[in-house]
């Protein structure tokens, strides 16, 4: 079973790190402010991880 990357949108503060990090992986809403994930499985696992680290919120959950 792959793993499978999340995001609390709740807890998004809106930086945009995880997208710019990782935009084949992460997308900005611009309406609601907040990222989302465009690729749930199979992205770049290195680059899912820096983008976890970086985040500000730590919303991002990968399981």
């Amino acid at each position: 079973m792959a793993k499978v990357v999340e995001i609390d949108e709740e807890e998004c503060v809106g930086c945009e790190t995880c997208v710019e990090l990782c935009p084949d992986i992460f997308g900005f809403n611009e309406d609601d402010e907040k990222a989302y994930v465009k690729l749930a499985e199979g992205g770049d696992e290195d680059c899912i991880d820096e983008a976890m680290g970086s985040c500000p919120a730590e919303c991002i959950s990968y399981e």
